[in-house]
C-alpha cells in the first residue's frame, strides 16, 4: 500500500503520573478515511513518555502503510513544542523519545506536528481510555 499523505491522530494517558498507562492513535488519508486505528497499553509511565509512544506508534504504522507525508495532530502541547524545537527536551525520561520521533521524521518528505484543543482529538483519547478501562491489572 503507498499513500501519499497520512493524518495521525495521537494521545497518551496514563492514570497516575507515572501510572498504567496506555495509547490511542487513528491514521486518516488525505481525504479523511480511517487507515488504522491503535488502541493499546504499554505498562506504567508519565502521561508525557504515553504522549511520544502514541506519536511513535502513529509514525512507524504511517511508515508502514508506505505514507510519503505525515501530518500529526496532539492535544499534548508539550510534545508537539518539543518536536518543533519550540522547547527543550529536559526531561531524561523523554529524550530518547524525543530522538526517536526525530529518526522517524527523516523517513518522510514532508513532516508536520501541530497541536489541537483535546475536543478535535475525541477519537485518539476514546482509544487510548479503551485500552485502560479494558486491562486487569
Amino acid at each position: 500500500m503507498k499513500i501519499e499523505k497520512a493524518v495521525l491522530y495521537t494521545d497518551g494517558a496514563s492514570r497516575g503520573n507515572p501510572g498504567p498507562a496506555a495509547i490511542g492513535v487513528v491514521i486518516k488519508d488525505g481525504q479523511g478515511r480511517v487507515l488504522a486505528r491503535i488502541s493499546r497499553r504499554i505498562g506504567r509511565t508519565t502521561n508525557n513518555q504515553a504522549e511520544y509512544r502514541a506519536i511513535i506508534a502513529g509514525l512507524e504504522e504511517a511508515a508502514r502503510l508506505g505514507a510519503a507525508s505525515v501530518e500529526i495532530k496532539s492535544d499534548s502541547e508539550l510534545a508537539v513544542r518539543q518536536i518543533n524545537g519550540r522547547y527543550r527536551v529536559k526531561n531524561p525520561g523523554l529524550r530518547p523519545l524525543h530522538q526517536r520521533v526525530g529518526e522517524l521524521r527523516s523517513s518522510f518528505q514532508s513532516f508536520a506536528i501541530a497541536s489541537i484543543p483535546r475536543r478535535q482529538n475525541a477519537e485518539a483519547d476514546r482509544l487510548s481510555n479503551v485500552a485502560l478501562d479494558s486491562a486487569v491489572d
